[in-house]
């Protein structure tokens, strides 16, 4: 079956009630035949449900659909994006390891990088995104992952995922990639050897900014050695919000295919407004990594990023102005977005850091949803002017 119709069909067998879509089963907990089944589930000679930490049907099915899209042999799933990572991180390290990772990533991740794994040992050293032959320098015996983010968050700058594998196989290293803008319908970095692939499924999965969730993808080995890890601290996805999300991937793809065809469009607008400057967008000729983007992108995807002249007035002035565009830290949804990330995702960072990445004071990042084009870009000029 081609991907649209499996994503569709794709759902827990029908219970006696042969209800059409999915039931939602909300339980913590299921029963045992007998004292011998509840036996062998424990000690995992069966399969089945134990408790909804563990697994749930729901969760199960959301985790298959997502697991096939991104082409891995397994997944699990979790109660945010951040918890994602977070988990993902903590099953995979001991202390005394390192992370190498891209500045350019999302403003919690580099807390968690900076502020909290320090405290149990594990450091993180940040190579320049753009800059690959500087990478070795930062090799220890001590490196155990390559994380990155393409296109990254928010500059949407784009990292060459071959040449990523390349270094990390090299070295021995996990590539791990946060695959959260593009989603795999725009890219699938496991085709370029990403070993594990990271969502927060509260964005384009989700797509109508209802529930949270986040998702891992990648071998039946490394999954396990996550789910160790998973049930005993307990960051696990309720059955209804993977319910919510597995019924919101069956229309991700024409969903994606309207957030490029829009983005690109007003991408191109924007960039002839003169009241900003250094707009980027993956799949507009003038962006710096434009080459890379066409060469492991399928689509451009949602976000847009530009600075407006004038810088943090100017840029305070034009979120004051918009009508249209709701202004909250969100991304994905189905409606447009404008966030201001010097004040906002990225607030916790010093000027110098945020200077280091490319966050000026006057960088907006909008996230393109399914409203019309026009109507989309008349509050955007009309705020700019």
């Amino acid at each position: 079956m081609k991907q649209e119709t499996k994503l569709i069909r794709s759902q827990v067998p029908s219970s006696n009630h042969l209800e059409h879509s999915t039931a939602i089963y909300m339980t913590s907990s299921y029963t045992f035949d007998d004292a011998d089944h509840m036996a062998a589930l424990f000690n995992e000679e069966q399969e089945g449900y134990i408790y909804s930490r563990y697994s749930n049907p729901n969760v199960d099915e959301f985790i298959e659909k997502v697991a096939d899209l991104e082409g891995m042999e397994s997944g699990w799933a979790t109660s945010s994006g951040m918890a994602a990572i977070f988990t993902t991180f903590g099953a995979m390290l001991e202390s005394g390891d390192e992370i190498i990772s891209v500045r350019s990533i999302f403003g919690s991740t580099h807390q968690l990088f900076t502020q909290i794994f320090p405290k149990w040992g594990i450091n993180t050293k940040y190579v320049p995104f753009d800059k690959l032959e500087d990478w070795q320098d930062a090799v220890s015996a001590k490196s155990k992952i390559l994380y990155l983010e393409t296109p990254t968050n928010p500059g949407v700058d784009i990292i060459d995922l071959e040449k990523a594998n390349e270094f990390a196989k090299k070295n021995g290293l996990y590539f791990v990639v946060d695959n959260c803008f593009a989603t795999p319908i725009n890219q699938r970095p496991r085709d370029f050897g990403a070993d594990i692939v990271i969502h927060s499924a509260t964005k384009y999965f989700d797509g109508q900014g209802r529930v949270m969730g986040g998702v891992i993808l990648s071998s039946v080995t490394i999954i396990d050695k996550i789910r160790a890890f998973a049930r005993h601290t307990g960051p696990s996805l309720s059955p209804f919000n993977a319910w919510i999300l597995s019924k919101s991937l069956e229309t991700l793809i024409i969903r994606m295919e309207r957030h490029n065809q829009n983005a690109l469009e007003l991408a191109q607008r924007i960039e002839k407004n003169p009241q900003v400057f250094n707009v980027k967008y993956p799949f507009l000729p003038s962006h710096p990594n434009y080459e890379i983007a066409r060469k492991q992108m399928r689509g451009g995807g949602g976000i847009i990023s530009f600075e407006v002249k004038g810088g943090l007035l100017k840029g305070k002035q034009f979120l004051n102005k918009l009508k249209l565009l709701s202004l909250t830290a969100n991304l994905g949804d189905t409606r447009s977005i404008a966030t201001h990330p010097a004040s906002t995702t990225h607030s916790k960072l010093t000027p110098k850091e945020r200077e280091v990445v490319g966050i000026s004071d006057g960088l907006i990042r909008i996230s393109v949803g399914l409203e019309h084009v026009d109507d989309i870009w008349q509050d955007l000029s009309n705020a700019l002017e």
